[in-house]
């Protein structure tokens, strides 16, 4: 496993109960599994909140600790940020004493390698997913927004595409939950090899199908009205670059379902999705996050991107 073998820059910082949610949404933007909150008892009996993450310290570490700042900075946080490394391995143990199984709906759990299935959650279908390179334990508010929405819409035999697939647990939930076939899709290698790592782990390999890439010209084309649910939790910005795409490849009567949204972005999004023809069903929201849910009508037709754009 690529985690055991690298260096990890933990960053952490003290915050007041009232702001324990912002600050957990600009910190898990940017660590590996999400955020860790740890609740520290003081002898006045009053409670000190500490949000934590993790980021592996390779060649992106100093670029995103900077964003980090920077984010912080605009949301005017009286914060001090502490660092600490920690050697191989070391990283896995600290997630060992914060992640453990949790239910998401009314069908799902999640639960991590190290820890025995729940009894209470027999009559669930189980993803194992450990802490790892690529994004999505399940904990941070974007993934579960979108769990949620997946049990609802997703029906048994439909064909689903999951855009920036990240760990693969979307992929695999949908799998888990009854999908026909899942394409799962990232640009990031690491992503890739995590997802494939996930997706044989929890027995879908027959199921999903992981690919690196995005929605480029060839792949609309090939893929133009096939996908009966789309999932995609990226970011704003890039929702909005691949909405043509995303219509393209829905079919009609069809759902994406798009999350990672910030307050910033939502109106962005779904300006782009409605000028694609697409009609917004819901916006699901939790904190400065959204997930939005949008539908493809039967009549809405879309030319595929031609080689010559």
């Amino acid at each position: 496993m690529i985690a055991d073998k690298l260096k990890w820059l933990e960053l952490s910082a003290a915050v007041a109960a009232d702001r324990i949610d912002e600050l957990v949404s600009i910190f898990g933007k940017y660590g590996y599994g999400g955020a860790i909150i740890e609740e520290w008892p003081e002898d006045s009996g009053n409670k000190t909140f500490v949000v934590k993450i993790y980021l592996p310290c390779n060649r992106s570490v100093n670029g995103k600790k900077s964003r980090l700042m920077d984010d912080i900075k605009q949301s005017h946080f009286p914060i001090r940020l502490e660092e600490h490394t920690l050697e191989p391995g070391e990283w896995l143990n600290a997630w060992k004493e914060y992640f453990n199984a949790f239910e998401i709906g009314e069908k799902l759990v999640i639960k991590p390698g190290w820890q025995s299935e729940l009894a209470s959650s027999r009559s669930r279908k189980i993803i194992e997913l450990d802490p790892g390179m690529a994004f999505g334990t399940g904990l941070h508010v974007t993934t579960r927004l979108i769990l949620l929405r997946l049990e609802k819409h997703l029906e048994p035999g439909m064909p689903v595409l999951d855009l920036g697939t990240g760990s693969g647990i979307l992929a695999i939930a949908a799998a888990k939950l009854g999908a026909a076939s899942v394409l799962a899709m990232d640009i990031d290698p690491v992503a890739v090899s995590a997802a494939a790592s996930n997706v044989e782990k929890n027995k879908v390999s027959d199921i999903v199908q992981v690919k690196k890439g995005t929605l480029n010209k060839t792949t609309c084309r090939r893929l133009k009205g096939y996908f009966d649910l789309i999932v995609c939790n990226i970011t704003a910005s890039v929702i909005s670059d691949l909405a043509h795409g995303l219509a393209v490849v829905l079919k009609p009567g069809g759902r994406l379902i798009a999350s990672g949204i910030s307050d910033a972005g939502l109106d962005e999004v779904l300006i782009k999705l409605v000028i694609e023809g697409l009609k917004i069903e819901a916006i699901d929201s939790e904190g400065e996050w959204h997930a939005v849910v949008a539908g493809k009508t039967e009549n809405t037709k879309f030319q595929a991107p031609s080689s010559k754009q």
